[in-house]
């Protein structure tokens, strides 16, 4: 009986350990994916043919995209797949905010603010940034997890 506790013990510590590494693991690698998206918008205004620092105020977007989802699981009990009208409005407003993180670049892009080779490595680092913004809310949307508080 007491080597049948102590294999249960054992398997529940291993599993403990294992379920923590795949969560750091994936906090790594959304660290690291997040580095790639905004290093690639801050080539797209430092580099010596660019010279401008328009695109960079994308970072605004991405600092704002979250915050609706945020509020709204916070406030909303939509738990069990049911969405509430305050978690509908946060993602409608959430969709404006990253349509118009795109939008932005290409706007300055077509007025002739910045160059287009600019505005591609915005809209390579926008798409690689709100991947990583959405990877953050689907790896860690675990209850048990220490960052659900988020």
């Amino acid at each position: 009986m007491q080597v049948l506790e102590e294999k249960v013990r054992k398997n529940i510590l291993e599993r403990t350990v294992s379920e923590t590494t795949r969560l750091h693991l994936g906090l790594v690698s959304l660290a690291f994916a997040g580095s790639i998206g905004m290093t690639f918008v801050i080539l797209a205004c430092a580099l010596p043919q660019y010279k401008l620092w328009w695109p960079f105020f994308v970072v605004l977007f991405y600092i704002l995209s979250p915050i609706p989802t945020m509020i709204a699981r916070r406030s909303g009990n939509s738990a069990g797949g049911n969405n509430s009208p305050c978690m509908e409005a946060a993602v409608f407003i959430t969709m404006g905010i990253l349509v118009s993180s795109f939008a932005l670049p290409i706007v300055l892009a077509r007025a002739g603010v910045i160059f287009w080779g600019a505005c591609y490595l915005t809209l390579a680092g926008n798409i690689i940034v709100f991947l990583t913004i959405l990877g953050f809310f689907t790896i860690f949307d675990m209850d048990d997890s220490d960052y659900a508080m988020w």
